[in-house]
């Protein structure tokens, strides 16, 4: 779905518009890419897939702009770790299935925190470039004709969207086939549109084949190593430990958000929730917190764990397409987005609301 938006100019035109609208700002395109990658979200569901996609059409652009490497590439594996928390999200249907939660009302408790990380991520990037200006030089001012006329590139994203949530919520079929629908309305679009010819929706399967490859070679690794730690009881008394101190609710909460920030640095996502979720679920519940607001603190600590060494995935999927940048400049660029996003995760802790009020709106 991912490289057929981008050969079909789907995503390149998602990303014109929002840098037509900030581009002139410090750090622009940067920022212009994070709006991108959260729309991009919108469609995707996969943080390796938004990370893998937006890195092959931004980088360039950010590239011709004398954007400094850690700059760009930073911003598209921090951007891209968006890609599970803005619905839909992959994280949030196995959390929805461990747990029995309402995969919907999940869904729309990832919107207005979604939002929230994505205004903190282009604070970041505004203030980070404000006293680096050299890296991520001003793009050229546009009018406010040629801003209106790029929001024609949101029409095909906003389709696909409504497409494939609105087929999650009326119950027409089932996340998993939710992607093959996106993928073949996508490729729908590219056709009546006539924006991709035959090489591109070759090149879309092979490089399809390509990074999916290099996604599931580092997962697998990054899973067998959470098998390893799984055999070694270290998660499970862990765990155990924190369930059975005698401490204030808070007190116990923090102790799980840093359990997790640590075990993301070592273990892959799906391999960390697995392995916790049910552990710590039965903990947190009976000391009043919300399930809603559960996963999505889970999600959030999550993404966290997909940016930071050495198990950043998204880290090493930009290292993929990027191969002129050494990886220890990707992670030295996630850095001031990582403070953002740990921010964010905090402010759910007395805010609450943040996550909930949406699916309170529900029936």
């Amino acid at each position: 779905m991912g490289q057929i938006a981008y050969h079909a100019g789907i995503s390149g035109r998602l990303f014109d518009s929002a840098y037509k609208f900030i581009g002139h700002l410090p750090g622009g395109l940067a920022i212009a890419t994070i709006g991108a990658c959260a729309g991009f979200a919108a469609i995707c569901g996969s943080t390796n897939a938004t990370a893998a996609t937006m890195a092959a059409v931004t980088l360039p652009e950010m590239k011709r702009y004398n954007y400094k490497p850690e700059l760009a590439t930073g911003v598209v594996a921090a951007g891209g770790s968006l890609g599970i928390l803005i619905p839909p999200s992959v994280i949030f249907i196995v959390y929805g299935i461990l747990t029995e939660q309402s995969i919907g009302k999940l869904f729309m408790a990832g919107m207005l925190p979604g939002l929230l990380l994505t205004i903190l991520f282009i604070l970041t990037i505004i203030i980070w470039t404000s006293l680096k200006p050299d890296l991520g030089p001003r793009g050229p001012n546009t009018t406010f004709r040629e801003k209106m006329a790029s929001l024609s590139g949101l029409i095909e994203t906003l389709i696909l969207f409504l497409l494939v949530m609105g087929g999650l919520f009326v119950g027409f079929f089932t996340p998993t086939e939710a992607g093959a629908v996106g993928a073949f309305g996508t490729l729908l679009l590219a056709v009546a549109r006539r924006n991709i010819t035959w090489q591109g929706f070759i090149t879309s399967l092979f490089e399809t084949t390509r990074i999916s490859c290099m996604i599931l070679v580092i997962v697998a690794g990054a899973t067998i190593f959470g098998h390893f730690l799984a055999i070694s009881r270290i998660p499970f008394d862990i765990a155990n430990w924190i369930s059975g101190c005698q401490l204030p609710r808070y007190a116990i909460m923090f102790m799980i958000i840093l359990l997790y920030l640590i075990g993301g640095c070592f273990i892959d996502a799906l391999a960390l929730i697995m392995l916790t979720v049910p552990i710590f679920y039965p903990v947190v519940i009976p000391l009043g917190y919300d399930p809603l607001w559960f996963g999505v603190i889970i999600v959030l600590v999550t993404q966290i764990g997909v940016i930071t060494p050495p198990v950043g995935v998204n880290v090493y999927v930009v290292s993929g397409v990027a191969r002129d940048v050494p990886l220890h400049v990707i992670f030295k660029g996630v850095v001031p987005l990582l403070i953002a996003l740990i921010i964010g995760t905090l402010l759910l802790i007395p805010f609450p609301q943040i996550a909930l009020f949406l699916p309170g709106l529900m029936k």
